[in-house]
């Protein structure tokens, strides 16, 4: 793509320069290739791209010939555009882009911030840069027919016109005007460049955004009646399609980048040039020349681009040494025959109307044009992209460059498409688009090979860090609506990022972490979309590895690229939250789905294996509901979970509020006993603070998802039966009767307090199906799929649809609610039915009579066992939270309480609640208590710092060591006893 820079305004000046035909200095270079599609090869733009590749991409540059029936319609040479629309142009001094002299007033060390919805060059030469710099200073305003008139004029008058005469190499007859030819044009642009005589000034209108000028091409949407047009109106040639085709991995950037996303438009007259340059992100670009006369350019393979930079430092020095970054400029030539003579692979393309020019990844290209013209051009990043994308943001952070876009946005994108697509590959569903997925996948894939890189690099910058730096998960709308980037080199913070609590909203790429502040360590912290494990199964799923493929396609990362045939913008990418996940199909028995039973008589033994669900008032699935038992009166941290580098072990940030029950129960409260397995909890192994010793004993802290209580106080939760709107007998009706649920999905855990409640987790991506009355007809059964999706921040979406008619369909925040909808409709339909004397109806449903949560399956055993197993660090904790209040309150005698907490035998939280209560203890008291410990203990200053840290810190972890101390002193105080 060509592009070129602006500065301050001004007038150019006369034509007084003109042909000099004897010092002509035209390159002896090769000619790149040039390739000419079939009908059905064109048919494919990112296929055929692909296809010629191996054999273009070492020139750099090649042209592409489009069958000949292939001829769009212009929109710019409709009458009202020609005559009326006005663009603008930039004067450009051709005999000052090689040869000229430095300039003295220069600003060093100025760096030029671009926004994310322009392109950087733009804004290189601001106008007040004008005596600092050299630059392409503003002209006038012209309409196409303006510009055709002026172009014309200055060709004629710099090569002269006059009859041709017989015999002449142009072949034209007598009558006509002598035009030169493409070499002619070729030879002097060189000559003014290199052996510059006279001042030669043109005009460029270049960097014209089609979003506001409009397209060359013509556009779906401005088309009311079909016509011929809607051919390339949908085309994967019509450069404002090209970006966004399936297969272009830009599909994952919903931002409007103008020039990179959204083309730009070139009106050039002779001379008019773009100097050399690379495309942003080292992009593929596709230019089409619209109408007009050719345009010359030239190519450098990427792969000699060091070479390029290292020739114009040679034989430009002093305007490097002023300007180190000139090349990001656009505003210097240097002749391709000097290049040449460096070493440097130098190949020519002459476009003509109607055909495109291709450059590859860090190809730098160059060129002018001929005469009156006008092109088009747009990026394009076909998978095998992402290596030479990658390179490039790594370049820009060492030059402080600001990025265009986000790479690993589009690298992740791309990676989560391809899991999906080898999900269903998996499952027998083979697609065009998928197999084209799979083709960049597999152990030696192009895509394998870029996350592969990706995540060593992110575990090789982790691993610099101190490892006492604590880690945060990312939030997934972390830079959706606000550019994050690092403070010092521009880094894209997409899949992780550092910060301090002195400044929570600056943050840093992990390579300058170290120094954001001069803060303690203690106050630092990282954010990770994605752990390091989590990155490597994502290439072990990319490789084919189906049980990494079946964890990563659960995830449904909401990632979605889009159709431009039907789309304008791409979603906001949602990525999962959660931290861990495992194989649910090993725990499923390989048996058909049995139902919930309901034991109304359940004892409440202390060694039985069953948890109860205590019956509240109001929906289960209520997001208020203020007497939730995970969350205290402390303020709630802003990260959903959080787990410390130094401890290698997660915990999420609600674990540290789990309450303590005391160890009985309230008979009075009614009950409903769930069958449910704890061998999921039983199997989590324990983790533990690596060296951290306390009296010469180890603190084993076991994984938050083992039964942990916290030192933080607690209240009980009243049980009122009174206005259970489901009674006893209907929800064992319903249980005993219903159909069994079949599993489709698991989905994966979310951390949040939407994404549970205490009678079910909702994993996102979770999907069910199970038979009732069909909506459509109450007469026959059907089956229902039940959904879980992701409504941002409303937090889970519950949906059920008809699996024959996926238009049917029901949502609500609600899974009760959910189906709810689905009888009333049935209802509706039966009263309908009724009304026309219709026999074999079945009765009226009682929404009392269907539970949601049980008609997608969250009250089935097997499928519970399968969900809380994807949940081994209990995020959820307001569902774990109620299965230990119900497995404390199985013990028997004895009524539910505050919990208790005994230090040497001393009940140091009775009476709490009630001053007046005997034996409360006083501040004092507890005092002494702790001195007595501490004098027998004898610690040294080592263990003393040890325990101050457990007790003054707030983090999750100390709180864990804290109780397990408090426990371990508990045992060996019954222990005593006992003996």
């Amino acid at each position: 793509m060509e592009e070129s820079s602006l500065a301050a305004e001004s007038q150019p000046k006369e034509v007084s320069a003109r042909w000099d035909p004897d010092e002509a200095c035209r390159p002896v270079i090769d000619d790149a290739p040039v390739f000419y599609p079939t009908a059905e090869e064109f048919e494919d733009t990112i296929g055929y791209i692909a296809k010629i590749r191996p054999q273009a991409e070492s020139y750099g540059i090649c042209r592409i010939v489009p069958p000949r029936s292939w001829i769009p319609p212009c929109p710019l040479k409709e009458k009202d555009m020609w005559e009326n629309a006005k663009f603008s142009t930039r004067i450009q001094q051709v005999d000052l882009l090689q040869n000229r002299e430095s300039m003295k007033k220069k600003s060093r060390g100025r760096k030029r911030k671009r926004r994310r919805h322009s392109r950087r060059r733009t804004e290189a030469n601001a106008a007040s840069e004008t005596d600092e710099k050299f630059g392409f200073h503003s002209g006038s305003e012209f309409t196409f027919e303006e510009f055709q008139n002026h172009a014309s004029t200055f060709k004629e008058s710099y090569f002269g016109t006059h009859e041709c005469k017989e015999g002449s190499n142009s072949g034209a007859t007598n009558n006509k005007r002598w035009e030169p030819s493409v070499e002619d044009i070729e030879g002097e642009y060189w000559r003014i460049v290199e052996q510059p005589t006279d001042e030669v000034e043109v005009y460029y209108g270049a960097d014209l955004e089609t979003g506001v000028f409009g397209s060359g091409f013509p556009k779906a949407l401005s088309m009311v009646a079909k016509s011929e047009s809607d051919l390339y109106a949908t085309s994967g040639w019509n450069l404002n399609n090209l970006p966004r085709l399936p297969g272009s991995v830009l599909c994952f950037e919903e931002s409007e980048i103008s020039g990179v996303l959204v083309p730009w438009l070139y009106v050039g007259m002779c001379f008019s040039s773009f100097c050399w340059h690379v495309e942003d992100h080292h992009l593929y670009s596709l230019n089409y020349l619209h109408f007009g006369d050719p345009k010359v350019w030239y190519g450098v393979p990427g792969s000699h681009a060091t070479s390029l930079e290292q020739a114009m430092r040679k034989h430009l020095p002093d305007l490097f040494e002023e300007q180190p970054d000139l090349l990001n400029e656009l505003v210097t030539q240097l002749s391709p025959s000097v290049l040449k003579s460096e070493g440097v692979p130098v190949n020519r393309v002459v476009q003509h109307s109607g055909e495109f020019v291709l450059t590859f990844p860090r190809a730098y290209h160059s060129g002018f044009n001929c005469g009156f013209n006008c092109a088009e051009a747009v990026n394009v990043a076909p998978v095998d992209w992402l290596e030479h994308g990658q390179n490039a943001v790594e370049l820009y952070s060492k030059q402080c460059r600001k990025t265009s876009l986000s790479h690993d946005k589009l690298l992740l994108g791309s990676a989560l498409e391809a899991v999906q697509t080898l999900w269903e590959i998996s499952l027998g569903r083979k697609t065009i688009s998928n197999l084209s997925w799979q083709s960049v996948c597999g152990e030696d894939g192009v895509l394998t090979k870029a996350i592969k890189r990706r995540a060593l690099m992110e575990e090789e910058r982790l691993d610099r860090l101190p490892i006492c730096w604590k880690s945060q998960k990312m939030e997934r709308d972390f830079d959706s609506n606000t550019e994050r980037e690092c403070f010092s080199c521009f880094y894209d913070l997409h899949l992780s990022a550092a910060s301090c609590n002195c400044s929570p909203d600056r943050f840093s790429c992990l390579k300058h972490a170290k120094h954001f502040c001069s803060c303690e360590i203690t106050q630092r912290y990282v954010l990770l979309r994605y752990t390091v494990e989590e990155l490597n199964m994502l290439v072990k799923a990319l490789e084919g590895r189906l049980d990494a493929i079946e964890i990563w396609a659960s995830k449904d990362s909401g990632v979605v690229s889009i159709d431009y045939t039907s789309k304008c913008a791409a979603k906001k990418p949602k990525l999962d939250q959660d931290s861990k996940s495992c194989n649910p199909m090993e725990i499923l028995p390989r048996c058909p789905v049995v139902e919930d039973k309901v034991n109304m008589n359940g004892s409440c033994s202390s060694s039985s294996h069953v948890s109860s669900a205590v019956v509240q008032s109001g929906s289960q699935d209520d997001h208020n509901d203020d007497q939730t038992l995970v969350m205290n009166a402390e303020a709630k941290v802003e990260h959903d979970c959080s787990f410390d580098l130094n401890l290698n072990c997660m915990s999420d940030e609600h674990e540290s509020k789990m309450m303590d029950v005391s160890d009985g129960c309230d008979n009075k409260a009614s009950t409903i006993e769930e069958v449910t397995s704890t061998s999921v909890s039983n199997q989590e192994k324990a983790r533990t603070f690596e060296g951290n010793k306390l009296f010469g004993v180890d603190l084993c802290l076991p994984c938050p998802a083992s039964n942990v209580p916290s030192i933080s106080s607690s209240k009980t939760e009243i049980v009122d039966t009174s206005a259970v709107n489901v009674s006893m007998s209907e929800q064992r009706y319903q249980l005993e009767t219903l159909s069994p649920v079949e599993p489709l999905n698991f989905g994966s855990v979310m951390a949040g307090k939407y994404w549970c409640s205490n009678q079910a987790i909702y994993p996102k991506g979770f999907r069910s199906r199970v038979t009732f009355y069909s909506v459509l007809d109450p007469t026959k059964m059907c089956s229902y799929i039940s959904e879980v999706l992701d409504a941002g921040l409303l937090g889970p979406l519950f949906k059920v649809t008809l699996e024959e008619f996926p238009g049917e369909g029901f949502a609500n925040i609600s899974a009760e609610k959910c189906w709810e909808m689905v009888i009333q409709r049935v209802n509706k339909e039966i009263t309908r039915r009724v009304s026309l004397d219709e026999s074999g109806l079945p009765p009226f449903q009682s929404s009392q009579s269907t539970n949601g949560l049980a008609m997608f399956g969250f009250l089935s055993q097997p499928i519970v066992q399968a969900i809380e197993a994807l949940d081994p660090d209990h995020q959820c904790t307001e569902y774990w939270n109620h299965r230990r209040m119900q497995q404390h309150s199985s013990v028997p005698s004895c009524s539910l309480g505050a919990p208790q907490t005994i230090l040497f035998g001393i009940n140091m939280t009775k009476g709490q609640n009630n001053p007046s209560v005997e034996g409360h203890h006083s501040i004092d008291e507890m005092q002494l208590v702790v001195r007595r410990l501490l004098k027998k203990a004898n610690p040294n200053p080592e263990e003393l710092r040890t325990l101050h840290r457990i007790f003054c810190s707030e983090s999750a972890e100390s709180r864990i060591a804290c109780a397990e101390l408090i426990e371990e002193m508990q045992r060996n105080v019954d222990n005593r006893k006992q003996s």
